[in-house]
């Protein structure tokens, strides 16, 4: 084995990044729906490491040793997680969350802290001022102080 191989697919995670779909709550989005814009968009697959659909089910998308496509200048150190919803039935931002997928977002949450225990949690909105998005359309630092 040549020096170096074994750290082939490590990359150092300082942030788990949540976002939201921006899809209306009332309309279903799975996780087929959402492969399909991804690939529309030019990406290769989901740019998310997870989706989690309004049933609460975890989809794994893209492995987590892979860097995302989640968000710009942000995606080497950061896993991508994105839960369907983020609109109200009007089109507005919304924090749209089930209860299902609220207790599984802190299932994975928890799990990816102890994974990366020096991580932190962030909605997309706040990587940065200029980003000019509600999403996930709540604050995910605050309500996931783990």
């Amino acid at each position: 084995m040549r020096a170096g191989c074994f750290y082939q697919n490590y990359r150092e995670v300082r942030l788990l990044v949540v976002h939201c779909s921006a899809t209306r709550y009332d309309h279903d989005f799975p996780v087929e729906a959402l492969r399909a814009s991804h690939k529309a968009r030019g990406l290769a697959d989901i740019g998310y490491h997870f989706y989690v659909t309004r049933d609460g089910e975890v989809h794994r998308c893209r492995p987590v040793n892979q860097i995302g496509a989640h968000a710009a200048g942000w995606n080497d150190h950061s896993i991508g997680i994105c839960y369907e919803g983020g609109l109200d039935e009007a089109g507005n931002p919304a924090d749209t969350r089930t209860y299902a997928q609220k207790c599984s977002l802190l299932d994975l949450l928890r799990q990816l802290k102890r994974d990366y225990p020096s991580a932190k949690i962030l909605s997309h909105y706040q990587l940065s001022p200029y980003i000019r998005k509600a999403c996930p359309c709540f604050d995910a630092r605050e309500e996931y102080d783990i």
